[in-house]
């Protein structure tokens, strides 16, 4: 199972809101992840900064790649876009973030 982390972050005063959203993610939403072959998805969030903290593991052969073209993510990024630092297609602004340590 590959492993990625990434950072997201969100605007000042909208952590209660995005916990809230993700509280109520769309059944259609978790499946398209589910069917990318994301396994297990968890975002943590730094509370003095805004800074949230993502990690995903992906089954081998996953197509989270072709997530982008899909209605229910585009949707999805739409709804979550006032609350994000996004990209012009209201896509989270993502830094991926290198592993330096793991342990079993």
């Amino acid at each position: 199972m590959e492993e990625i982390a990434f950072t997201m972050q969100l605007k000042p005063g909208v952590a209660a809101e995005y916990q809230r959203r993700h509280d109520e993610i769309w059944p259609e939403l978790t499946q398209a992840l589910h069917e990318a072959g994301i396994r297990d998805y968890s975002i943590f969030l730094d509370e003095a900064s805004g800074r949230l903290f993502a990690v995903q593991k992906r089954r081998p052969g996953h197509t989270t790649d072709q997530l982008p073209s899909q209605e229910i993510m585009r949707h999805w990024w739409a709804y979550m876009a006032d609350l994000m630092e996004t990209n012009p297609d209201n896509s989270p602004v993502v830094q991926s973030l290198a592993r330096v340590f793991h342990q079993d």
